[in-house]
C-alpha cells in the first residue's frame, strides 16, 4: 500500500469538503440517509429560527421554568441509611432484610459502642497490667458518661441493653435485681475484679452498705436473706446461670487497691496476676454459662507458643452494648420519670445519640497526651455523623468550581475582535447549566429521588463540566455563520449545523446512565438511575434538563448576543457602546439589468467595507456583479465562495466613496492551502463543529495582534494534523495505543473488589484509625442464621441441627470453646429439657413427685411434671399415664413433636438468661406463662402452647474477613448450607452486615460486563441511526471499548478497588466518552476527499472544541481533588481525571488515525461535467478563481477583501426552513436550470443581504 500523500501536496479538487446534507443530494442517486439527516436539520433550522424571532419570550418562559424546578431541591431528603444506599431493592438480600424487618422490627436488638486500645509504638504488648490499667482508665470514664436532656440525667446504667432479666414473685428481691442487673460489656476486664467498676448499678438494704457489683457476692447475699424470705427459684436461678461469687472471686489487677475484696485469690499474696494466663480462653461476664466472651472478641494480634498458649496481643477491645430506640421507649413508656416530657422514640433516640458522642468524646480523651498507649473510640453515631457530613453539600467547593468555570469560559471566548468575542455569552452560558443542574435536581427531588453522598458530592461537578462543552460548541459555531447568512436565520442555521452533534452526545449520556439500572445498588442508582422503575436517574435528568437548556433556552441567549453586537455594544458590558473597526456597514448588491455579458446570472458580490471615521463611512454603495467570461463553476454545488478584492476611495471634498473593480478581473482557485478552512463556507457540511479562525476573508481590512491569530485551530491545521497523518506517525500512535491496550490489560488482572469503610472515612481523623485498627485486629462480624416460616419445626428438628452443623463448618465461622455447648437457642432449649427431666427422674426416684403430686419436688421437677402430663388435645389435655411413658427428649435427642410448642412456652417463662443468650428472637413470641408450685386449683397445670414459629435465628460469629474474597467465601458457603436444607425443607438464610454489603460482588463484574456491553451496542445503534453510517458507528465504539478497558487496568495501578461506584463511572465512561469521539467523527464523514485530507479537516474543526470540553470537564471535577474525602478524591477525582484524559487521546489521536485508514468513504463525490460553458477541473486549476490585480495602488485607495457567492434555487426538502427574497424573480430561471443541470437541492434561497 502507497503511502498517504502530503497533506501539502494534495490537489484542490480533493480539498473541498461537502456541501450541507441538503445539497449533498445528488441527481439520480437520491440517498436516503442523506435526506433523512436533511430533514431532521430542516427542523433543527426551524427551530433555531423560532428562538431567534421569539428570544426574549423563549428566555422569559425557559428561565422560569427552570427556576420553577430548582425550587424543588427545597424538599430534597438526604438518604445516609447504609441499607437504604446500598441494598438492591427487589434483591434477594432485599427481601430477606424486608423479612426479617416485618417479624421484627425496624431495629436490632441492640447497638455497639466500641473502645479499642493499640500501643503508641506499632507492635508492642498490651496484656500487662499497666496496659489493662490505662484500658481500666478510658473504659471507666466512658461507662461514667452522662447526658442531661429533657429536663433527666441520663447514665449509663439506664439505657444499656441487659440480657434476661428475670422475673421474680419477691418484690424486695426484683427491685433490688432490677436495680442491680449488670449490663452486658463485653471487655478484657471482666477477667477480673476491676471489671465490676464499669457496672454502676446499685441497691440498699436496711443494715448493709450499698450493695455493688465490686462488693457483691450473691452466694452471701442469699445465706444472709435466707431466714427473711423465701429464695429457693431465685437461687436455683444463679445456680443455672453459674453465677457464683461474680467479681469479688475473681483477681484484681491492682492487689495494692484498697477496695480489692479479701475473697479475690491474690489479695492475700498482693501479687499481680498474669495478664496473658487470666485472658487465655476469654472472660465472662457476670453469668459463666450464659456470658462467655470469647479471645477473638476482647484481643487483637494474639501471638501463642507452639503448645497454643497465648504469650502476647497488640490490641485490646471493651464494647458496651446500649438498647435500641425502640426499646428505649419501651423500657420507660409510663414510667414515673418521663411521665411529664411527652415521652416519645423519637426522644428515646435523640438521648442515644447525644450519650453516644459523649461517650466517644470523653473515651478519646482519657489518656494522656504522653501515654504509652492510645484509645480509639466509634459507635453507631459516629458513623451516621460520618455520612451525613459525608452527604452534605460544600457551599465553597460548588461556589468555588463554578466561579472557576465562570472565568474560563469568559477568557477563553472574549476576542480582541468584539464581533466575535463572546465573553457575555460565556458567563451566561454557564450560569445556565448551573440553572438547569440545580432543576434537573430539583426535579428529581419533586419525583421523591432520595440524594446521597455521590448526588451532593459529584454531581453537580460532573454535570457543569458536560454541559458547558454543548455551550462552547454552540457559541463558537454561532460566530462562524457561512457568508450571505441572513441575519433572522443565524440560529437556524447554527442549530442545522451544531444541533445533531449535541443531540449525539446529550443521547449517548443519558443512555450510559440509564444502563446503570444494572448496577445492583440503589446509592449508585439514585445518582445514575434511581431504584424505583418508575422514577428516572438523577444523573440522566440533570443530563436531560443540560439538553433542553442548552437546545431551547441558550439559542435565546446567542439571538440576543447577536443584536448587541450589530449594534456595537461592548461584550461583558453590553450597556456601552465603542468603535469597533470589526463592525462595518453592510454593502447590499443589487443585481443589473445593464449587465448583458454576464456569462451566468445570479452571481453577487458582498463587499464588507472597514469603517472609517470618516464621515463617508457609513455610506451604503453598490458593486455591480461581474462577468466571469467563459468560465463557471463545478456542477452539484448549491453554493461557491471565492475572494474578491476591490479598492475604494474616499473624497473627503465631496464625501462620496468610490469603489474601484480591477479592469483585467479574472477568477482563480484560492491558494493550496489544502486545510484551508473552508467547512463552514456555506458549501460546507451542516454539522462541521466550531471555527476558531479569525476569517479574514469575511472581516474588513484590520490586522489582528500577531498572538491574536494563534489559536487551537491554527495548531491543528499546520502543526498537529499534518504531522499526525503522516505514515510513520500513524504506525507509532497504534503501536502506542496497541501497548496501551496491553498494559492495560495486565493492570486489570490487579483490580481486586472492594470499598471498605477505610476508604470512604478521612483520613488522618480518630474514626478512620479507630477502623484501621478494628479492620487490623477485630475483623468479626455477627451474623445470624434465620429460619422462617412454612415449615414444621417440632417435625424438622433434625434437619435444623443439620443446618447448625452445616453451618458451623463454615471456614468463616468462629467456632466456639470446646467446652461450651452451640449458642444456639434449639440447643439451650434441649439442654434445658434434659435437665428438667434429670431433676424429675430424681424426684421421682425420691418419692418427692408422684402421680397425683409435685408440691415436694424441685421446680425443675414440678415444671418437667406439668409437661410430661400434656397431651395437646383439647378435649383430653392431661394425661397423668405420661409420667413414666415419656420422656422430654428421646434417645436420638430430639424433642417430642407434641411437645415442642409448649415446652417452648414453659422455656421462654423460666429460663431468661437462656434465651437472651441464644438471641433466638422469635415470632410470634410465645406465651408468658408463670409457674406455681404450689397452686393447688390444676388450672395451673394447663401449658398454653406457643403459635407456630415464622422466625428464629442461630446466631454466629464471623472471623478472619480482610479481603473481599474472604467475605464472598463466606457468602458462598453460607447460601450453599441454607440451600441444602431447602431440599430437606427448611427455609432459611443468613442475615448480617456481610450479606447486606457484600453479596453485592457475588454478581458485581457480571452486571458490570453485561452493562458495558449493553451500551456498547445502545452507543452503536444511536451513532448509527444519527450519523446514518454503521462504519462511523463501529470504529466509535471500538474506541470507546478501548477507552473503558484502558479506565479499567489504570485503576489497577492506582490501587482503587473495584465497587459499585467505580462500575457505575466504567459505564458512564462509555456515554462520556461519546463527547471526544463523536465530533472528530462528524467532521470526517461530512467531508470530501482522501482519508488523509478528510481526517485532517476533522481535525482542524474539532481539535478546539474537544480541547475545550475536556478542560472545562477538568475544571468541573478539580473541585473534587479540595474534598476532606480521600474516597471522593481516589474514587472519582482521580478516576473521572483518567477518563477525560484518556478521551482526549482517544478523540483526537487514536481516532483520526484510525479514520485515516479505516474510514468510511465520503457520503457525496465532487463532480464536475465539461462543456462550453464548465470549467474543468483542471482548468479551474490554471485559471486560478481569483480577482487578478495590481500589486501597486494610489495612496488613498484602501483594498477590501470580500466574499462572491453563487447561489442556486432547487426544490426544497420536507422542513426545510424557506425565505422568499424580493428578487427571486429574477433569479427563477437561472435558478431552474441550475436545479435541472446539478440536481441539488438547497435548504433555502438567497436573502437580499448578506452580514
Amino acid at each position: 500500500m502507497a503511502g498517504p500523500q502530503s497533506l501539502r501536496e494534495l490537489s484542490p479538487d480533493c480539498t473541498s469538503p461537502t456541501p450541507p446534507a441538503a445539497s449533498q443530494i445528488l441527481a439520480g442517486s437520491l440517498k436516503a440517509p442523506l435526506w433523512l439527516r436533511a430533514y431532521f436539520q430542516g427542523l433543527l433550522f426551524s427551530l433555531g429560527c423560532g428562538i431567534q424571532r421569539h428570544c426574549g419570550k423563549v428566555l422569559f418562559l425557559g428561565l422560569l421554568a427552570f427556576g420553577a424546578l430548582a425550587l424543588g431541591l427545597r424538599v430534597a431528603i438526604i438518604e445516609t441509611d447504609l441499607e437504604q444506599l446500598w441494598v438492591e431493592v427487589g434483591s434477594r438480600v432485599s427481601q430477606e432484610l424486608h423479612y426479617t424487618k416485618e417479624k421484627l422490627g425496624e431495629e436490632a436488638a441492640y447497638t455497639s459502642q466500641m473502645l479499642i486500645q493499640t500501643a503508641r509504638q506499632e507492635g508492642k504488648n498490651v496484656l500487662t497490667a499497666e496496659a489493662l490499667g490505662l484500658h481500666l482508665q478510658a473504659a471507666f470514664t466512658a461507662s461514667k458518661v452522662q447526658v442531661s436532656l429533657y429536663g433527666k440525667s441520663w447514665d449509663l446504667n439506664k439505657i444499656c441493653y441487659k440480657s434476661g432479666v428475670p422475673l421474680i414473685e419477691n418484690g424486695m428481691i426484683e427491685r433490688m435485681i432490677e436495680k442491680l442487673f449488670p449490663c452486658v460489656i463485653l471487655t478484657p476486664l471482666d477477667c477480673f475484679w476491676e471489671g465490676a467498676k464499669l457496672q454502676g448499678g446499685s441497691a440498699y438494704l436496711p443494715g448493709r452498705p450499698d450493695i455493688q457489683w465490686t462488693n457483691l457476692d450473691p452466694e452471701q447475699l442469699l445465706e444472709e436473706l435466707g431466714p427473711f424470705t423465701s429464695l429457693e427459684g431465685f437461687r436455683e436461678l444463679l445456680d443455672k446461670a453459674q453465677v457464683g461469687q461474680a467479681y469479688v472471686g475473681r483477681p484484681c489487677l491492682d492487689p495494692d487497691d484498697l477496695q480489692c475484696p479479701p475473697t479475690a485469690p491474690n489479695h492475700h499474696s498482693r501479687q499481680a496476676p498474669n495478664v496473658a494466663q487470666e485472658l487465655s480462653g476469654g472472660c465472662y461476664g457476670f453469668s459463666h454459662k450464659f456470658m462467655h466472651w470469647q479471645e477473638e472478641l476482647l484481643l487483637g494480634g494474639m501471638v501463642r507458643d507452639p503448645r497454643g498458649q497465648l504469650l502476647r496481643a497488640e490490641a485490646l477491645q471493651s464494647t458496651f452494648l446500649l438498647m435500641s430506640p425502640r426499646q428505649l421507649y419501651e423500657h420507660f413508656r409510663g414510667d414515673y420519670q418521663t411521665h411529664d416530657i411527652g415521652w416519645s422514640e423519637e426522644q428515646a433516640g435523640i438521648v442515644l445519640q447525644a450519650w453516644q458522642r459523649r461517650f466517644v468524646e470523653l473515651a478519646q480523651e482519657a489518656l494522656p497526651e504522653n501515654s504509652s498507649q492510645q484509645i480509639h473510640a466509634f459507635s453507631p453515631t459516629t458513623l451516621e455523623d460520618i455520612l451525613h457530613t459525608f452527604s452534605e453539600v460544600s457551599a465553597a467547593r460548588v461556589a468555588g468550581g463554578y466561579l472557576l468555570m465562570l472565568a474560563y469560559a469568559c477568557v477563553t471566548m472574549l476576542r480582541w475582535d468584539c464581533a466575535q468575542s463572546q465573553g457575555a455569552v460565556g458567563l451566561a452560558g454557564v450560569l445556565l447549566v448551573a440553572l438547569a443542574v440545580a432543576s434537573g435536581l430539583g426535579l428529581c427531588a419533586l419525583l421523591g429521588i432520595a440524594f446521597n453522598a455521590a448526588t451532593t458530592q459529584v454531581l453537580p461537578f460532573l454535570a457543569l463540566g458536560i454541559g458547558v462543552d454543548d455551550i462552547f460548541l454552540l457559541a463558537h459555531s454561532f460566530t462562524k455563520a457561512p457568508p450571505g447568512t441572513p441575519l433572522w436565520e443565524r440560529m437556524g442555521e447554527c442549530l442545522q449545523r451544531t444541533g445533531t452533534s449535541v443531540a449525539l452526545t446529550s443521547i449517548n449520556n443519558m443512555v450510559a446512565f440509564f444502563m446503570a439500572a444494572l448496577v445492583p445498588i440503589p446509592a449508585l442508582r439514585a445518582f445514575s438511575l434511581q431504584c424505583l422503575p418508575s422514577c428516572p436517574p438523577q444523573a440522566a435528568v440533570v443530563v436531560g434538563c443540560n439538553f433542553a437548556a442548552v437546545m431551547l433556552i441558550f439559542p435565546a441567549i446567542l439571538s440576543l448576543d447577536l443584536c448587541r453586537r450589530h449594534r456595537r455594544r461592548l461584550d461583558v458590558l453590553c450597556c456601552f457602546s465603542r468603535y469597533c473597526p470589526c463592525m462595518p456597514p453592510l454593502l447590499f448588491l443589487g443585481s443589473s439589468p445593464t449587465c448583458p455579458s454576464l456569462a451566468f446570472q445570479g452571481l453577487r458580490l458582498a463587499c464588507i467595507l472597514s469603517a472609517s471615521s470618516s464621515p463617508c463611512s457609513a455610506r451604503v454603495i453598490q458593486i455591480l456583479p461581474q462577468e466571469l467570461g467563459d468560465r463557471t463553476v463545478p456542477v452539484g454545488i448549491a453554493h461557491l465562495t471565492t475572494t474578491v478584492q476591490a479598492f475604494t476611495h474616499c473624497e473627503a471634498s465631496s464625501q462620496h466613496v468610490v469603489t474601484v473593480l480591477p479592469p483585467q478581473a479574472h477568477l482563480v482557485p484560492p491558494p493550496s492551502d489544502p486545510l484551508a478552512s473552508e467547512l463552514f463556507s456555506p458549501r460546507g457540511s451542516t454539522r462541521d463543529l466550531l471555527d476558531q479562525e479569525e476569517g479574514s476573508r469575511q472581516k474588513a481590512a484590520f490586522k489582528s495582534l500577531p498572538c491574536a491569530c494563534w489559536n487551537l485551530a491554527h495548531f491543528a491545521r499546520y502543526w498537529f494534523a499534518p504531522l499526525l497523518l503522516q505514515s510513520h506517525a500513524k504506525a507509532m500512535v497504534l503501536v502506542f495505543f496497541g501497548a496501551l491496550l496491553a498494559l492495560s490489560l495486565y493492570g486489570a488482572t490487579l483490580v481486586q473488589d472492594g470499598l471498605a469503610l477505610t476508604d470512604v472515612v478521612p483520613r488522618s481523623t480518630k474514626e478512620h484509625a479507630f477502623l484501621s485498627a478494628q479492620l487490623r485486629y477485630f475483623s468479626l462480624y455477627e451474623v445470624a442464621l434465620v429460619t422462617q416460616g412454612g415449615f414444621d419445626y417440632a417435625h424438622s428438628q433434625r434437619a435444623l441441627f443439620d443446618l447448625h452443623q452445616r453451618f458451623s463448618s463454615l471456614k468463616a465461622v468462629l467456632p466456639p470453646p470446646a467446652t461450651q455447648a452451640p449458642r444456639t437457642w434449639l440447643h439451650y432449649y434441649r439442654n434445658w429439657l434434659q435437665g428438667i427431666q434429670t431433676a424429675f427422674d430424681q424426684d421421682w426416684a425420691s418419692g418427692r413427685i408422684t402421680r397425683h403430686s409435685y408440691r415436694n419436688g424441685s421446680e425443675d421437677g414440678a415444671l418437667a411434671y406439668k409437661l410430661l402430663i400434656q397431651t395437646g388435645n383439647a378435649q383430653e389435655p392431661l394425661d397423668f399415664s405420661q409420667l413414666t411413658t415419656r420422656k422430654l427428649v428421646d434417645k436420638e435427642g430430639l424433642i417430642p413433636p407434641e411437645l415442642f410448642y409448649m415446652g417452648l412456652t414453659v422455656w421462654v417463662s423460666s429460663d431468661p438468661l437462656g434465651l437472651a443468650a441464644s438471641q433466638a428472637n422469635f415470632y410470634p413470641p410465645p406465651p408468658e406463662w408463670l409457674h406455681d408450685r404450689f397452686d393447688t386449683t390444676g388450672e395451673n397445670l394447663r401449658i398454653p402452647a406457643a403459635q407456630p414459629l415464622e422466625f428464629a435465628q442461630f446466631p454466629f460469629l464471623l472471623h478472619g474477613l480482610q479481603e473481599t474474597a474472604d467475605f464472598v467465601e463466606a457468602i458462598e458457603g453460607a447460601r450453599a448450607a441454607c440451600a441444602e436444607a431447602g431440599q430437606a425443607g427448611v427455609r432459611a438464610y443468613p442475615s448480617g452486615s456481610p450479606f447486606l454489603f457484600w453479596e453485592q460482588y457475588l454478581g458485581l463484574r457480571r452486571c458490570f460486563l453485561l452493562a458495558v456491553c449493553i451500551l456498547l451496542v445502545c452507543t452503536f445503534l444511536v451513532c448509527a441511526l444519527l450519523l446514518l453510517s454503521p462504519w462511523t458507528a463501529v470504529l466509535i465504539v471500538l474506541v470507546l471499548a478501548m477507552m473503558t478497558v484502558e479506565l479499567f487496568g489504570v485503576m489497577g495501578f492506582l490501587g482503587i478497588k473495584l465497587s459499585a461506584i467505580p462500575v457505575v463511572i466504567l459505564v458512564a465512561s462509555v456515554g462520556i466518552g461519546v463527547e471526544f469521539t463523536v465530533h472528530v467523527a462528524l467532521g470526517f464523514l461530512t467531508t470530501q476527499g482522501s482519508r488523509n485530507l478528510r481526517a485532517a479537516y476533522a481535525l482542524e474543526h474539532t481539535f478546539a472544541p474537544v480541547t475545550d470540553g475536556a478542560v472545562s470537564t477538568l475544571l468541573g471535577l478539580l473541585m473534587l481533588a479540595g474534598s476532606n474525602f480521600d474516597f471522593i478524591v481516589r474514587y472519582f477525582f482521580m478516576v473521572l481525571t483518567v477518563l477525560t484524559l484518556l478521551g482526549l487521546l482517544h478523540g483526537l489521536v487514536l481516532l483520526p488515525v484510525l479514520l485515516s485508514i479505516l474510514g468510511p468513504p465520503p457520503e457525496v463525490v465532487q463532480m464536475y461535467k465539461e462543456s462550453p460553458r464548465v470549467l474543468s477541473p483542471t482548468a479551474a486549476q490554471e485559471g486560478r478563481l481569483r480577482w487578478g490585480v495590481s500589486a501597486s495602488l494610489p495612496q488613498s485607495y484602501a483594498r477590501v477583501t470580500t466574499s462572491m457567492t453563487v447561489t442556486f434555487h432547487p426544490p426544497p426538502l420536507p422542513g426545510a426552513y424557506i425565505h422568499s427574497a424580493s428578487d427571486e424573480s429574477a433569479w427563477s430561471s437561472v435558478a431552474t436550470a441550475a436545479a435541472d443541470t446539478s440536481g441539488n437541492p438547497s435548504l433555502r434561497g438567497p436573502s437580499p443581504t448578506a452580514e
